[in-house]
């Protein structure tokens, strides 16, 4: 990673579960040190309510948020582009890093289930943002 900012790009089929939380998370723990896009392929209206519920248990809100369709432009902006069950929704584009995270569909789980969805992103998450925007 160069100095600069570390643009990370999240991208679930809905973008109203998994990218959000991991969105949330990576916001919440790096701060500005990030740049964080969410977004994908086929979005829903709104953010999953559950998922919303779980993330404000750990204080962060992302009911607000807005599922986005995923652009090219999205991807060519980003350092990471970590995909969570898009298939072959996202274009490849050299010198990108690419990670494939094999999450559960928070989609019509009940709260234990889709806390240990959000438990296992915090995870990732933390790993994440100690490799690519350390404090010091």
């Amino acid at each position: 990673m160069s100095t600069a900012k570390p643009t990370v790009l999240f991208v679930c089929v809905h973008n109203a579960g998994r990218s959000q939380m991991a969105a949330g998370y990576l916001h919440h723990l790096a701060g500005d040190r990030v740049d964080v896009l969410s977004s994908g392929s086929a979005p829903k209206d709104s953010i999953n309510p559950v998922a919303a519920e779980v993330m404000l248990e750990e204080g962060i809100d992302i009911s607000q948020n807005e599922p986005k369709i995923l652009t090219d432009e999205q991807v060519q902006a980003s350092d990471v582009v970590i995909t969570m069950g898009c298939g072959d929704a996202c274009k490849f584009y050299p010198g990108k890093r690419y990670e494939d995270w094999e999450l559960d569909d928070p989609a019509g789980q009940d709260i234990e289930t889709v806390r240990a969805i959000r438990d296992e992103i915090k995870a990732r998450i933390e790993a994440l943002v100690s490799e690519i925007a350390p404090t010091d």
